[in-house]
């Protein structure tokens, strides 16, 4: 992948950046009693967005085939309010990923916050990906030769085995992926590790660290 670095983080990028809590009571006793997801079917998954303890705002992840039946398409949309004495953040982001065959053919996010609006971009050419990522404080561009098969958004619909890393559609370009001895998954980026749960294949808790105020994102059964 030949590119420009690129620049901070961001608050999209806090949440866009996903890993997990040890699983709140009610949600794993849901999740166990759940079955396993079926990578191939259709799905929703929705979640709620806390900041210190309290909700300010939701997370709705889904997958379907498209009309023509031959392509996946899995988006990821969040909408963010917070209000904490001289600390105000707004989000809303929308991610859409389109796959044929396995692989990613084109991946858009837009984002709109309080500090204005951004996107970014992936799409397969053929032979290689045109990347851009203009985000908050967060600018990328790239060429990717290899086939991207594994995104963040897969995180939501199973537990990842066996993947050595997933492609982070905010940022433009990757996210390495561990399995800890605890049975958590690893999500390492720029010097930060995040952790995924999931019970009986089912995503069920994320925390997304952040130094001002973690987000913590419960599934909602």
């Amino acid at each position: 992948m030949r590119r420009l670095p690129g620049r901070g983080r961001g608050w999209a990028g806090a949440l866009l950046g996903l890993g997990a809590l040890p699983l709140a009571g009610r949600a794993q006793a849901a999740a166990a009693a759940a079955p396993a997801p079926d990578a191939a079917a259709d799905a929703t998954r929705r979640y709620a967005i806390e900041v210190a303890g309290l909700r300010v705002g939701t997370m709705t992840a889904t997958r379907a085939r498209s009309a023509a039946g031959s392509d996946v398409v899995c988006t990821l949309t969040s909408d963010v309010r917070v209000n904490f004495l001289f600390y105000r953040l707004k989000i809303y982001y929308r991610v859409v990923n389109r796959v044929r065959g396995g692989q990613l053919l084109l991946s858009t996010v837009e984002a709109h916050t309080n500090q204005g609006d951004f996107a970014s971009r992936a799409e397969w050419r053929g032979d290689h990906y045109d990347i851009v990522a203009e985000q908050y404080k967060h600018s990328y561009r790239a060429t990717e030769r290899r086939p991207i098969t594994y995104a963040v958004t897969n995180l939501f619909f199973a537990e990842p085995t066996g993947q050595p890393q997933a492609y982070a559609e905010y940022f433009g370009d990757y996210f390495a992926l561990r399995r800890a001895p605890d049975g958590t998954t690893r999500a390492t980026r720029a010097g930060r590790e995040d952790e995924y749960r999931y019970a009986n294949g089912q995503l069920v808790t994320i925390i997304k660290k952040n130094p001002l105020k973690n987000f913590v994102i419960r599934w909602l059964p």
